[in-house]
Parts: structure tokens; sequence; C-alpha cells
């Protein structure tokens, strides 16, 4: 018996070292809920990752809003693919103006479909617009009624990388009341040629603002492809003020790469 109760007191503290092991991996903070909500443009139900602002319960103030694409990378290395963005460890150290963050996970297999307003003859795709269209007629909605927003389109924003930095910069053209402000990260305009005969044709709201970020290691059309799509913005008549246009040598198209810039790019989207 008394071997036994050894054996199990043994165990029972391998498994508390291990239990703790695996919490500790998880960088998600306090103030980042989550919740399951029916997407019935995508025929599915979403996760939804909300970081509330540090004050929001002991305060009455309304706050901006960033949605922001591929959750799973924004706040918990533990979940993240290859990193994370470290949004929640930023804004709990971060003095000055607080916002709420909607990260939407991504559809795993689904993620290519969701993210590309434009099919491509390889890679397929295309179904950015139920996406889009789940944020606007969907989410947005639940979250300005369950969270104190300040719903208008110059505090909203869309940010995301890649596919997401893609999308967002869609987002904002195609619902500029809506969407105020777009963080375009490394964004895959290769993936189709119509997203520059999109901003072309669309008529561009005097309002919307742009926050472009690319690596120099990216990819050898990366730099290129933004710098054509700001050049079609200013021929169109945006404000240079309007647009930030960053190239950051040495970057690289990974979570560190956009978590490192997160911080500028927050700073400018929120008026700050």
């Amino acid at each position: 018996m008394g071997k036994l109760s050894g054996f199990c007191c043994i165990f029972l503290l391998i498994l508390s070292v291990f239990s703790s092991f695996l919490f500790s991996q998880s960088t998600e903070k306090q103030q980042v809920n989550k919740f399951t909500i029916h997407a019935p443009q995508l025929k599915t139900d979403k996760q939804i990752w909300v970081y509330l602002p540090k004050n929001y319960q002991n305060s009455e103030n309304a706050y901006p809003v960033i949605y922001m694409h591929d959750a799973q990378n924004l706040f918990d290395a533990q979940t993240s693919f290859a990193g994370e963005w470290q949004i929640d460890e930023f804004l709990d150290n971060f003095e000055g103006s607080e916002s709420i963050i909607v990260g939407i996970e991504h559809g795993n297999d689904k993620r290519l479909d969701e993210l590309t307003p434009f099919s491509n003859n390889k890679y397929g795709g295309g179904q950015g617009n139920a996406y889009l269209n789940f944020i606007v007629e969907t989410l947005k909605p639940y979250i300005d009624t369950n969270f104190r927003t300040l719903s208008e389109n110059e505090n909203t924003s869309i940010v995301g990388s890649s596919l997401g930095g893609l999308l967002s910069f869609y987002a904002i053209l195609k619902y500029p009341e809506v969407f105020g402000n777009a963080g375009v990260f490394s964004p895959s305009f290769w993936f189709s040629e119509d997203i520059y005969t999109f901003a072309s044709n669309t008529s561009l709201a005097k309002v919307s603002r742009f926050y472009f970020v690319t690596g120099t290691e990216e990819s050898e059309n990366a730099v290129p492809n933004q710098q054509k799509m700001v050049n079609l913005l200013l021929e169109k008549g945006v404000d240079k003020e309007n647009i930030v246009n960053n190239i950051i040598q040495g970057g690289r198209h990974n979570e560190a790469f956009w978590s490192a810039q997160f911080p500028d790019a927050y700073i400018w989207l929120t008026n700050q």
C-alpha cells in the first residue's frame, strides 16, 4: 500500500508539472474572450476572439474597433501557426488610446476561399464576398450591440496579412461606409490582377485611410505590387496623408514581421 501510495504521489506530481507546462504555453491574456457565432453567409459557425481594453469593465467608455483575420495567430502562441502577433501584450502595455480588437478565426482549409475576393486559375478561391458579408451583416451588428463600441466608419478598421491583407484592402474599397481604415500587411496582390481593376473602377471615399507595409525579403514582386497599388490610389486622387507606404528592409513574410509592424500601424490607424 505504501509503495502504491508513493507511486500515486509521484504520478500526480508529474501530471501537475506537465499540466503546468501545457498551461504555460498559452500566452492569451484575461482580456481576451471567445464566443461562437453562426455565419449563415458561410454556412458554418465562426469562433471569434475579442480583446477588451484593460479599463473596459471599470468605465462606461465606448471604443474604436479593429477587425482582424486569422485570430488563431493574434493572441496566443499555442494556437498560432508560426508565432503570434502579441496583440494583447502590446495593448496591455500601451499608454495611448485603447481599442477593442475582434479576431475572426480562419476556416482552416477554407481560409484561401474566405480571404480572396477573386479566384485564381491555379489556386481557386474567390469567396471573399461571402466572408465580408458575414462581418458586415452579422458580426459587426453583434459586436456593436453587445459591446460598447464607436461604430462609425472612422472608428472601424480592418487589418490582415498576406491573403488577409488582400481582403482588408478589398473590404475598405467595397464597404467604405463600414470600414474607414485598413491595415494592409504584406498583401497578396499577386493572387489576381482583378484587384487592380476593381480598385481602378471603384469610386474611393475621401475619408478612407490605408496603411501598407511589406518587407523586402518577402517575394520578388511583393514591393513592386504594393507600390503599383499605392500609385493607383494616388492617381485616383487619394490624399497622400491618407496613405502610409512602408517598405521594411529585411522584412519577411511571417508572423514575427507582422507582429513587429503592428504597433506603428495601430497608432496610425487609431489617429494617435
